[in-house]
């Protein structure tokens, strides 16, 4: 029991979580589950994509740890490779074994699907081995794996990619201001990063009611950005007024469990209240586990 849950703490279930959100709000924009049909076929391709990307999101966090192992030793000794508890070959396997389940489960969804997923594994393990030392490079790696991960939900209908492609860059401009307000979460940072991405956000929710203006579906997720923006902003503030390593965790712990919020914005924006719904019901089991387990 102890070597599973050390297993689990490396995989960050939490996050695991919102990374099905990110497919479902995709295969919401695509138009597939609209409306809602619950066919064995249809669901067999959703559930495909959403354990493709549990595995994806699990195998590139565990080679952020396989990575960061020597620093841990030193800054986390807490965590489970540095503690004793999974070896480095442990963990090296298990991320091996979690990346390409990711992929073949999209790969049996369709073979686009599949180029996306490996796309997204090679983007993850550039970022773990890489990208997290470039100060702005590194962000916008981290961003293009989320952006990816979107596309991945969109690929279910694949004439859908051509249309939809561009609102990758909404999620990668997201995740690029958590991972660049995150670069202070051990040791402090400073006020203009977290200005900035005060800015980004307001950037982003403001791309999310633009598309459900267009799609005349502005009151629906008017509702759910006001959630996603409470979540974001009350933890952000805090740390503007006093940026200390704690606050800063919060901050981007918030960033990250608020994008399931996000996810069901571009669902109702889309105008699938059900999957809004259903997208959102998964935060009170991010959150769950986000106690169980750490997020950063």
């Amino acid at each position: 029991m102890k070597k599973l849950t050390a297993y689990l703490r490396l995989m960050r279930p939490a996050n695991m979580v919102t990374s099905v959100a990110d497919v479902l709000a995709g295969i919401t924009i695509s138009g597939f589950l609209t409306p809602f049909v619950c066919n064995a076929n249809h669901m067999l391709s959703v559930i495909g994509l959403c354990a493709g990307t549990a595995g994806l999101y699990g195998g590139g966090i565990v080679f952020n740890d396989v990575f960061d192992a020597s620093l841990d030793a030193v800054e986390r000794p807490e965590r489970p490779i540095p503690s004793g508890l999974v070896s480095l070959r442990q963990a090296i396997l298990l991320g091996i074994f979690l990346l390409l389940a990711g992929i073949m489960a999209s790969l049996l969804v369709n073979p686009v699907s599949g180029l996306i997923a490996f796309s997204i594994a090679l983007a993850a393990l550039v970022y773990d081995k890489w990208g997290k030392h470039q100060s702005f490079l590194g962000p916008l790696n981290m961003g293009l794996c989320r952006g990816l991960n979107l596309l991945l939900g969109v690929s279910i209908q694949t004439t859908a990619l051509s249309s939809c492609w561009f609102l990758a860059f909404i999620p990668v401009i997201y995740i690029a201001s958590i991972t660049m307000v995150s670069r202070g979460e051990v040791h402090g940072g400073g006020r203009p990063l977290l200005y900035t991405a005060s800015i980004f956000y307001l950037l982003v929710m403001g791309s999310i009611l633009y598309f459900a203006w267009t799609k005349q579906t502005l009151l629906f997720t008017f509702i759910f950005l006001l959630l996603f923006g409470w979540m974001i902003f009350r933890p952000l503030f805090s740390a503007i007024r006093q940026p200390s390593g704690k606050n800063i965790g919060k901050a981007v712990k918030a960033g990250v469990i608020a994008l399931i919020v996000m996810d069901a914005s571009w669902a109702a924006a889309f105008g699938s209240t059900v999957l809004a719904l259903l997208i959102v019901l998964l935060l009170p089991v991010s959150l769950w586990l986000s106690g169980l387990f750490a997020v950063t």
